[in-house]
């Protein structure tokens, strides 16, 4: 395995760190709705951060759109708004099926589209080689221990009351079409990324760095991703009346610190899953992104225990969740090892 490999293995695996930790000072905004730190995390991690990074890492990005394709541009800019949809959806679908279910269903469901499906379609000769085989054998790895770490979020759910936030409330069938629906649309992310290509290519022309090369593809995508999460909060905010939660004086102003904070960490976590993607090669959006997916899932976890959120559970709830992060350990190994040399 060469050096530029192993690098690009641990962008992505730090950038699903950084994206399954960008939560964390949500639990100290108590003050607001879940709405009002939502919409500022939003517009920091998907518009000012992608637009400041281009505007710094690629002069002249203005003369790139001009001479891409409309066909690139709209496919980037729809890839991003359906992704935006997704992550919409999953939090209505995780409060009628719940955490466990819910977050097995949608991350199992955009592991294997977002990895498989451009795979097939931008190289289906690799389909049937060992890279391929590996790829899918790893991808299957990926949902299995999904399952496994949802049956111990279910166990937790039953066992600690606090941890049943979230959990299954009225309209089952619903919620379940809306999860798959957001598993399906949450992957256009990544869609977006492999299919943007070509936007990659024209900015390696104007001698950027194959490093940052996938910033404009970001701030593309992420920010007709905003406008979908933008609408949602504002519904919410005028709905519950929460707008005025921005003005109370008795808000300390670490709350905005917060919420920026959020959108920081969670960008940044895009941006240097998209430089280890670009240091794998020609397939690195199609390997690194069930990586990048299991390491979210890994952090989340990993942060729900050291929150105190698994205190209380039982050894075989803990065993399910050890059971778990083993499989998906497991599929980092399968999927880096397959033909990444």
């Amino acid at each position: 395995m060469s050096e530029q490999v192993i690098w690009g293995l641990a962008g992505v695996l730090l950038g699903g760190f950084l994206n399954g930790s960008f939560a964390l000072p949500m639990g100290r905004l108590a003050a607001w709705r879940w709405e009002n730190t939502w919409l500022l995390y939003a517009f920091v991690g998907m518009v000012i951060a992608p637009w400041t990074l281009v505007a710094v890492t690629v002069p002249g990005f203005m003369e790139v759109y001009h001479h891409a394709t409309w066909t690139t541009l709209v496919a980037v800019s729809l890839f991003g708004f359906g992704w935006g949809l997704g992550s919409t959806l999953f939090g209505l679908g995780l409060r009628r099926v719940g955490m466990a279910l819910g977050m097995s269903i949608i991350l199992g469901i955009t592991a294997a589209l977002g990895s498989l499906l451009p795979l097939v379609v931008l190289h289906p000769h690799q389909v049937v080689s060992r890279q391929g085989y590996q790829l899918i054998a790893g991808t299957l790895l990926v949902i299995l221990g999904v399952v496994f770490c949802a049956l111990a979020g279910r166990r937790r759910e039953q066992e600690v009351p606090s941890a049943a936030q979230g959990t299954a409330s009225r309209g089952f069938i619903t919620g379940l079409v809306i999860c798959i629906f957001s598993g399906i649309l949450s992957a256009m992310l990544n869609f977006g990324f492999v299919f943007g290509n070509e936007l990659q290519q024209l900015t390696l022309a104007l001698g950027v760095s194959r490093a940052v090369s996938a910033n404009l593809i970001w701030s593309l995508a992420l920010s007709a991703g905003f406008v979908v999460n933008a609408v949602y909060c504002s519904y919410l905010l005028s709905k519950n009346r929460t707008w005025s939660l921005y003005a109370v004086r008795s808000i300390p102003p670490g709350y905005w610190f917060g919420a920026l904070l959020m959108g920081l960490i969670w960008f940044s976590g895009i941006a240097v899953y998209g430089i280890g993607a670009a240091a794998l090669g020609s397939l690195g959006g199609i390997l690194g992104w069930p990586l990048f997916i299991v390491m979210i899932i890994m952090a989340a976890n990993f942060w729900g225990i050291v929150t105190g959120e698994w205190k209380g559970v039982s050894r075989r709830s803990y065993g399910y969740l050890l059971i778990g992060i083993a499989i998906l350990l497991m599929a980092v190994f399968v999927i880096s090892s397959g033909g990444m040399a």
